[in-house]
């Protein structure tokens, strides 16, 4: 039954909206509600997650280096 009434919401929105033009006003009122579901991070998960994304990226980029290092060295030996 509730999917049912899901449904039958979902499609009157979209009749609704299918022949509207589009509103300003409207939009951002809706930004506004939806900005206001959005949990943001605290300050203390921003910086570790921030320090913990630009860890990755270091390590990452140094295996990427170390690869081609390798490669570049192992290129030299057999090609010249």
């Amino acid at each position: 039954m509730a999917k049912k009434e899901t449904l039958e919401k979902k499609d009157t929105s979209e009749k609704k909206e299918a022949g509207k033009p589009f509103q300003v006003n409207e939009f951002v009122n809706e930004t506004k509600e939806e900005l206001a579901k959005i949990v943001w991070p605290s300050r203390q998960q921003l910086l570790s997650e921030s320090a913990a994304v630009m860890l990755m990226v270091t390590l990452v980029a140094t295996l990427i280096y170390l690869i081609d290092k390798f490669f570049t060295w192992g290129a030299s030996k057999v090609f010249l």
